[in-house]
């Protein structure tokens, strides 16, 4: 069974920063990409990852109203990906989304799998 386990999630205020780890079983992030999803209270999933991560192209990609401000990463064991939240803005409040998908680079649009989600909530 395909796992995306999601957390580090939080309540913080604005300017603070938040680590949010996506950690796979049932596969490695070999020839994947992986992306952050977000989905705003009250609105449907965006259809574009946030970030984006992919070995299978090693291309990243970032939103540009996150650019300077998150940075994705892979760990050493290659099942968990982090996505590091800096000076963090009240609009950056979401869920947000693990999710990857096969032999494919970034942005994301479509994803294979995805985790159940972590909530960000940034006070003003």
């Amino acid at each position: 069974e395909v796992q995306l386990v999601v957390s580090g999630g939080g309540l913080v205020r604005a300017g603070g920063s938040l680590r949010l780890s996506c950690v796979a079983s049932g596969l490695t992030f070999a020839n994947y990409a992986v992306g952050w999803f977000r989905q705003v209270p009250g609105k449907e999933r965006e259809g574009v990852s946030v970030s984006c991560i992919s070995s299978y192209d090693d291309s990243t990609y970032y939103a540009d109203h996150v650019e300077d401000r998150f940075t994705i990463s892979i760990g050493n064991a290659k099942n968990t990906v982090y996505l590091q939240l800096n000076n963090l803005k009240p609009e950056d409040t979401a869920v947000y989304y693990c999710a990857v998908l096969s032999r494919a680079g970034c942005p994301m649009r479509k994803y294979d799998y995805w985790g159940q989600g972590t909530q960000v909530t940034v006070s003003s």
